[in-house]
């Protein structure tokens, strides 16, 4: 796993720290650092400065942390328009920056997760390999969204009028300018190329940047973006409401949907799909790396009552077949595209199939009646969502017209948002913009789920990089390589769409054998 990766689960940072090393050769002193609390900014307060030696940070506690080395740097924190709103709580935009000794002259944004409230370590780690962006001597900033919240998924925030509009995007603009003058005044000059990257709510902000202030960043990396939270979780209800129609029931005639399918079925409809497409990549290694050539059918798994639990019954193949589908209305708009049958999808730490990881935000477990039209309409009238949602608007002439460069990448077996909504976004985009295939690219992994982890998928892979050469060198990327740890260490590549990796004979774990077609 991508262990830098920030996503929509809004991960908690604990037991996070530096150890002492010997430090770099110091382009800026140590006082200037500290002397940034007292730096004048209208409306916001610096509240701690302070250099760090260079040393390795670590994530979580014990044996098994993930640590990276981290160069000598200024860290500073601080609030911005602190507040007290309606409801009487304090708001205000919480952030962090990390300005590096060693400066190579960059600034990146680092998308935030789930509904914010956290103020994450202001590294620069999503899609970047195993080198985040500070180490690589960019000057990194986050923020908390503007408010305070437990656990990524506190939404109380939102009953304030200008802490849920510093959510639904305008904390990007704001914090970014922010950090602009304060580095500014650090180093003595501005940053030469401002970034941009995230994933899950991060890449709706990485989306929304490009969109909505395109004039401020040069380039952007946009993960599995929480670009429809409202239609992504009315398609899962679908879902769940299509398992509990065959689910068994309690003696109070409540749907049992962990008994959907057993683990024997779950591992049928597994194994059926990879004998189905695993091969179609000129491999069968587990990994159904030609996404778009797949064509699952559940109902070549359907046996006969009796004959055992290596196979489907009709009802459960039609089950399968309903909640990967489209979610369509009575009018035949389809409201939300289908998912991608995945091996992640089925069995692994975040599954659509039922079983004991089954995830299903926005949906009770035991519901078993949708009303399509209905729900469609209070969604097309949700405010809120209006707001929020980075789907809808596909110009991006002025950002174009400046050089900029958007790169996208969705796991395949990402059971929250369908990786076929962000490459519908991409191709939308296309078809609005005049030169997007010489700005924008879009990848699919197979294999990870929401922004990285899979129990069969290569989940480190660097397009930090590749949009910072595009934006500055003009070097158009192509197939990136992604590499992975378990259950060895392997590497293949990322293909651009529409191409696929495809396996063309020697080392299976180098990217070498393998070529985008």
């Amino acid at each position: 796993m991508n262990r830098f990766t920030i996503t929509l689960a809004a991960l908690a940072v604990a037991g996070c720290g530096i150890t002492d090393s010997p430090s770099g050769n110091s382009m800026v002193a140590e006082s200037s650092c500290a002397a940034l609390t007292g730096l004048e900014i209208a409306n916001t307060k610096i509240t701690s400065a302070e250099r760090k030696p260079a040393g390795s940070f670590s994530f979580g506690s014990g044996p098994d942390s993930a640590g990276i080395e981290l160069p000598t740097h200024c860290y500073v924190e601080g609030m911005s328009n602190e507040r007290v709103g309606a409801d009487g709580k304090t708001y205000g935009l919480g952030f962090a920056l990390a300005m590096p000794v060693d400066w190579n002259g960059r600034f990146l944004f680092q998308g935030g997760g789930g509904l914010n409230g956290t103020l994450h370590p202001p590294l620069g780690g999503n899609a970047a390999g195993d080198t985040p962006a500070l180490a690589r001597g960019f000057a990194v900033i986050s923020t908390d969204g503007g408010h305070k919240g437990e656990h990524g998924f506190d939404a109380s925030f939102m009953a304030d009028q200008q802490a849920a509009l510093d959510f639904a995007g305008q904390s990007v603009a704001k914090v970014t300018r922010l950090g602009k003058e304060i580095l500014s005044a650090h180093y003595g000059q501005a940053a030469h190329h401002t970034y941009i990257s995230g994933c899950s709510t991060g890449g709706r902000e990485s989306m929304l940047a490009a969109q909505r202030y395109p004039m401020l960043f040069d380039g952007a990396v946009v993960g599995a973006p929480a670009m429809r939270t409202g239609h992504s979780n009315f398609a899962l209800r679908k879902a769940v409401v299509a398992f509990n129609e065959i689910a068994p029931r309690d003696e109070e005639g409540n749907p049992q949907i962990g008994r959907a399918f057993s683990p024997a079925e779950r591992r049928a409809v597994h194994d059926g799909l990879l004998a189905q497409c695993d091969g179609l990549d000129g491999l069968e290694d587990g990994v159904v790396a030609n996404v778009r050539g797949c064509d699952f059918d559940p109902g070549l798994l359907v046996c006969e009552a009796g004959e055992g639990d290596s196979c489907l019954s009709q009802a459960q193949a039609d089950a399968i077949d309903k909640a990967f589908a489209p979610l369509v209305n009575s009018a035949g708009y389809e409201i939300y595209p289908a998912f991608p049958v995945d091996t992640g999808m089925i069995e692994g730490g975040m599954t659509f199939i039922p079983g004991e990881n089954f995830f299903s935000p926005g949906a009770s477990a035991d519901q078993t009646e949708l009303d399509i039209d209905a729900d469609d309409a209070r969604l097309r009238n949700d405010p809120m969502q209006a707001r929020t949602d980075s789907y809808g608007w596909t110009n991006f002439s002025t950002f174009l017209n400046r050089g900029g460069k958007i790169l996208f990448y969705h796991g395949v077996s990402d059971a929250w948002f369908s990786a076929y909504d962000t490459l519908g976004f991409y191709q939308r985009a296309d078809e609005a913009n005049e030169g997007w295939s010489d700005a924008s690219r879009y990848y699919h992994v197979p294999g990870m789920g929401h922004c990285a982890g899979g129990a069969n998928t290569y989940d480190s892979f660097d397009l930090l990089s590749a949009v910072v050469d595009w934006v500055e060198n003009g070097e158009a990327p192509g197939d990136v390589i992604a590499s992975r740890t378990n259950p060895e260490p392997a590497n293949t590549k990322l293909c651009a769409y529409p191409e696929h990796p495809h396996y063309v004979g020697g080392d299976e774990a180098s990217a070498d054998s393998y070529e985008c077609r």
